[in-house]
């Protein structure tokens, strides 16, 4: 079971820090991209373990939630994807 957890959390971790570097270098607030890639460190259980001894799962939940919250509708991610995609062909 704690294998399944550490994958999940990295999947997550890798998912908010592409999120964060979407929004820091497409778009018109890079500053958010920073803050979301600041954000996503406490997923990674390395930076979690070392660094961030009481981080609880319903505290990633709750910081999950808020980041894909504001990163879907706030930050308009989707519209930056399709800037993205523009922008490589």
């Amino acid at each position: 079971m704690a294998i399944f957890v550490q994958v999940i959390r990295y999947l997550f971790a890798i998912l908010f820090s592409i999120i964060g570097l979407i929004n820091s270098f497409w778009g018109n607030d890079p500053y958010y991209g920073v803050f979301v890639i600041l954000l996503s460190l406490p997923f990674y259980p390395v930076f979690s373990e070392r660094f961030i001894k009481q981080i609880r799962t319903w505290h990633l939940i709750i910081l999950g939630g808020f980041i894909l919250w504001t990163a879907l509708g706030v930050a308009e991610l989707f519209n930056k994807i399709a800037l993205m995609i523009q922008s490589f062909s």
